[in-house]
């Protein structure tokens, strides 16, 4: 169920999309959105630089809002930009609140007070995890069988590097809902990558070291193109093949409401 968050002068930092949701599968995006608070300003970085994948992961939001509909599955999502506060870092690791990404600064993460870096985490970063948790204690206690997915989109080209990959799937030493995965999504229209374009970080990554593997819980990270799920249409196609393909999963692993993996 949905926790109550304090009042905020800006944006609630949780999006909820389908809370009761029967599906095994709870989605999470940790940048979704690219809000930044009223009392930032701008952070000193253009417009254009905040509708990009520097600030937010272009789509995944609207990808995943229909993929929530068409599982039944929850899905909890960040409004706030990476730029304020990454979610899927550590808090005090340089990542959390960058000045720098991908070659472009970020002026108004200089220099940043402790009370400032203390009120991002406290007012952002933890209602975040905090509504994680409480979905995923709910889960628990029902004895509904889950499977934590943590879902971005990436660009094709980061720090002077092209990326070749359409999908990523992702996961750390819990192997059995990834290789099943990327059995359903393998042999087909997309190029499908293990670990690519990244790995999970057990230094500076937050959501699957901590919800997922710190909770024994069976979990992935799915990473798309962002070319792919720009648009309407691409986001609906994306979010078709991850229906089928996660429900492949749920048959292969015997992943129901109550009870399996």
């Amino acid at each position: 169920m949905p926790i109550e968050m304090r009042a905020l002068p800006d944006p609630n930092p949780v999006m909820y999309i389908r809370p009761d949701g029967v599906s095994p599968f709870l989605l999470v995006s940790d940048h979704a959105g690219n809000a930044v608070p009223s009392r930032l300003g701008d952070l000193g970085v253009s417009a254009a630089d905040r509708e990009d994948h520097i600030a937010i992961d272009i789509g995944i939001f609207a990808t995943c809002n229909w993929l929530s509909h068409r599982l039944d599955a929850p899905y909890i999502a960040q409004a706030y930009s990476r730029l304020v506060i990454d979610s899927n870092r550590r808090p005090g690791v340089a990542a959390s609140m960058p000045t720098e990404s991908d070659g472009r600064a970020i002026p108004g993460n200089r220099g940043i007070a402790a009370a400032e870096r203390e009120w991002r985490v406290r007012d952002i970063f933890q209602p975040y995890h905090d509504a994680i948790a409480v979905a995923l204690d709910a889960r628990a206690a029902a004895e509904r069988g889950t499977v934590l997915c943590a879902m971005h989109s990436f660009t094709r080209h980061m720090d002077g590097f092209a990326r070749p990959w359409d999908i990523g799937v992702i996961h750390g030493p819990s192997t059995a809902v990834a290789d099943a995965l990327l059995g359903a999504l393998g042999g087909g229209e997309f190029r499908v990558g293990r670990n690519e374009p990244y790995g999970v970080d057990f230094t500076n990554d937050y959501t699957i070291p901590v919800h997922g593997e710190g909770r024994g819980l069976p979990s992935v990270e799915i990473e798309i193109c962002q070319d792919l799920i720009r648009e309407d249409a691409g986001q609906r196609r994306l979010a078709a093949t991850l229906e089928a393909a996660f429900r492949q999963v749920a048959d292969s692993l015997n992943i129901g409401a109550k009870g399996g993996t």
